[in-house]
């Protein structure tokens, strides 16, 4: 049920890109106490990306989640953007996090919903 999906204006290797999806599931899945195996990560290809005016490396993240309460954003929000960071070169204040809230009766699976 958790997605995130990362953006960024950084080109990536594939082998790169793989290593990062699957640290990410990982810390996702522990950050917000819910099996991995519910959790789905994608990477969208470079995209152009300006942020404050300049072009420099940047990412901007969207985290969705059943559940997700405002409190555990702080903690996301600093593991997010620490393995980002490491992981493409970004620095950390040029990075965005949008965390959003999933109702159960609308985020579907399976042929049905949570």
């Amino acid at each position: 049920m958790p997605y995130l999906r990362i953006q960024t204006n950084q080109s990536v290797d594939a082998a790169s890109a793989q290593q990062l999806i699957s640290r990410a599931s990982a810390l996702v899945a522990e950050q917000l106490g819910k099996p991995e195996r519910y959790v789905m990560v994608a990477m969208a290809p470079p995209v152009p990306m300006v942020f404050a005016a300049d072009n420099s490396p940047a990412a901007y993240l969207e985290l969705k989640s059943i559940g997700l309460a405002e409190r555990q954003t702080p903690a996301l929000s600093k593991a997010l953007c620490e393995l980002v960071g490491e992981a493409l070169g970004v620095s950390q204040d040029r990075i965005y996090i949008e965390f959003s809230d999933a109702p159960r009766k609308m985020w579907g699976w399976n042929g049905g919903t949570f």
